[in-house]
């Protein structure tokens, strides 16, 4: 069956080529991509068996074993294959119910779904990447098609986040070419099982410099603090299927970097203490970045960060109980992230916002929207028997299980981190569903009165051109564009009559609502699954805890 192998890649690369012959047939490049994903989904699935029954399956490209590129699919590769089509599947139904690739002329078809297929290509072949070059051209892929995905319809607020996104990947990817040419110069061979088993052989000063290279370079894509400040800037300008997908999955490509990584090329966990201190910090500062947000999609962004820390603590114990936590999270984590982005797009597609100083009795409006997200965001918070909860009680137990002082002190971290979530999420969920339209725009006219804005009939500009709200200075433009509450929409005015009066779709739309509900349903089934599942991912972990599974998988299709 190692014919599937190179198949994730191969078929979102001729879909996005046929795509691009098509873009004069719209609905054609819709189908072309919706049955690419949709096959992708079906091989990644008989590949999960495959290998959960068979082992490794190894692909050699290029001829010579030597110089060929190696496409290796494991217990952990299949699982994040299959997890990622899921949710690109998902996200692309919902980018056509939106109509970001037909009807809005700032997102032409022609470059949307050609796009969209090289970024799910890029991230394939990431997950099956055997040598460490195709890992980094794999990163390349994915991110050249995000800088497209990120600055689709050309705004000022899209055009800066992509900068910054641009500026912060070009440098990571300058650092882990110069990492490959080090490890290169250092054992002759860029291929990991090969890497794995001639870095035994080197000074152990120089296997631990190598080793940080390469933990920078990679905890700087997955966004892990102190290295993680470019995130919450650059994803909540995007549209909506775009955000979700980066916030979702593309992170968690740098999180299997880690976890490849620090299993197969540095096992022992030298730098454990050092994950371990990331983790912590990634946890508590990004939680509290969360509860200091009043937007939704920037509350979710430091959410994002801080989850994160669950998956590098996990990483950072070093054990086999640890890495299963890991993994079960991380294939948790990509669900649940992109279905709260999704859900959190159609709230800005039905009230025009995602401000909390707008939002209110949404609850009444649109019944759908609040246990959608209620029940993504309670499964974020880990909040039991949900798929969150299975995991963050993996990953305490095996700290726990661990003793160590550092341990205990990032088990004592998740729990907090865990609550605070808790509370992020139910203040938005209370503040946009909740509470009614009048309190909302009386809160947000007494804030604005406070901080000496006019909110009577007239813009809500100071002298400078600045706006306050919530104790935050923006320029009048920027906030005109994020849809904060100026230029004569006063906070006093009633949500449901000023949807009323705008015309505002008050219907949920079908094809928007059905992906995002059955990600939704996904996290959930994840829970009915999670005996099945967790006792997948702890074979899966066995096998990275024994990089003799790789190694001889990679040398016996070399011969």
């Amino acid at each position: 069956m190692t014919s599937l192998v190179p198949l994730p890649v191969l078929l979102p690369l001729l879909g996005s080529g046929a795509a691009l012959m098509l873009f004069r047939y719209p609905k054609a490049q819709r189908l072309v991509s919706v049955v690419v994903l949709a096959l992708v989904v079906v091989v990644a699935a008989v590949l999960l068996v495959v290998v959960d029954q068979e082992g490794p399956q190894v692909v050699w490209l290029g001829g010579w074993s030597e110089l060929g590129v190696a496409l290796v699919a494991d217990r952990l590769a299949a699982l994040m294959l299959l997890v990622s089509a899921i949710v690109t599947l998902a996200v692309l139904l919902y980018s056509l119910g939106q109509g970001i690739s037909d009807s809005n002329r700032s997102a032409p078809v022609s470059i949307y779904h050609p796009t969209f297929l090289t970024l799910v290509a890029g991230v394939s072949n990431a997950f099956l990447a055997g040598d460490l070059f195709n890992l980094f051209v794999s990163f390349e892929i994915l991110l050249f098609a995000s800088y497209v995905l990120l600055t689709l319809g050309g705004t000022g607020g899209r055009i800066r986040a992509g900068t910054i996104y641009v500026v912060v990947n070009a440098l990571s990817s300058m650092l882990f070419l110069i990492t490959i040419a080090a490890i290169y110069a250092a054992v002759g061979t860029l291929n990991l099982a090969q890497i794995a088993v001639r870095l035994d052989d080197l000074p152990d000063a120089t296997q631990l410099m190598l080793h940080l290279l390469l933990l920078v370079t990679f905890s700087i894509k997955a966004a892990v603090f102190p290295l993680s400040l470019w995130l919450p800037d650059s994803y909540p300008t995007a549209p909506a299927p775009v955000t979700a997908v980066f916030a979702g999955l593309l992170t968690k490509v740098g999180v299997y970097a880690i976890i490849r990584t620090e299993t197969l090329l540095f096992p022992g966990g030298e730098l454990r203490t050092l994950l371990m201190v990331f983790a912590m910090a990634s946890m508590l500062i990004g939680i509290l970045g969360a509860i200091a947000q009043s937007d939704m999609k920037r509350l979710l962004s430091f959410t994002l960060v801080s989850h994160i820390g669950y998956m590098i603590f996990g990483i950072g114990l070093a054990s086999g109980a640890g890495m299963a936590g890991a993994v079960f999270y991380v294939a948790h984590h990509i669900t649940i992230q992109t279905a709260l982005f999704l859900v959190v797009g159609l709230i800005e597609r039905q009230a025009g916002s995602t401000a909390l100083l707008r939002l209110g009795g949404l609850a009444r409006l649109f019944p759908l929207l609040g246990v959608l997200f209620f029940v993504a965001g309670m499964n974020l918070a880990g909040i039991p028997p949900l798929s969150g909860f299975i995991g963050k009680v993996g990953l305490l137990e095996a700290g726990i299980a661990d003793g160590g002082a550092m341990a205990w002190t990032l088990v004592v971290a998740g729990t907090v981190t865990s609550l605070l979530t808790l509370y992020a999420v139910a203040k938005s969920w209370s503040l946009a569903f909740w509470r009614s339209p009048q309190e909302a725009h009386a809160m947000a006219e007494e804030l604005a009165v406070a901080d000496g804005v006019q909110t009577a009939d007239s813009p809500s500009v100071g002298r400078r051109g600045q706006v306050r709200l919530d104790t935050t200075s923006y320029d009048a433009g920027e906030v005109r564009e994020a849809g904060a509450i100026v230029d004569g929409d006063r906070p006093d005015r009633d949500l449901h009559q000023r949807l009323e009066d705008d015309g505002m779709p008050t219907r949920l739309p079908v094809l928007m609502t059905a992906p995002a509900a059955a990600l939704v349903a996904v996290s959930v089934a994840i829970t009915v699954v999670a005996g099945p599942l967790y006792a997948y991912t702890e074979r899966a972990a066995l096998d990275l805890m024994d990089r003799g599974s790789y190694t001889s998988a990679v040398d016996e299709a070399a011969r």
